[in-house]
């Protein structure tokens, strides 16, 4: 059974926002599980089917359900409460 206590952020490594993302949640020691949208295709089907057919990176799954997509720093510290 797949992990849903944490973060899962669903992106490429070639995405400037998904290291941008991925860096800001490093620097506010938040724990996230990375899916590699390039290596998993299960993934991929994923992620369009939560963003209405479209490959929007990076898609960011919280443990509730909600997920945001293509958030910006302040968009995901508010979702956050940082």
């Amino acid at each position: 059974m797949p992990d849903t206590s944490i973060i899962k952020v669903y992106g490429t490594n070639s995405c400037s926002d998904c290291v941008r993302s991925k860096a800001f949640l490093d620097q506010q020691k938040v724990p996230y599980q990375w899916i590699d949208l390039e290596q998993d295709t299960a993934a991929q089907e994923y992620v369009r089917k939560l963003n209405h057919g479209r490959m929007i990176t990076p898609t960011i799954v919280f443990p509730d359900g909600s997920f945001l997509a293509e958030p910006g720093n302040a968009e995901l510290a508010r979702k956050l409460k940082r």
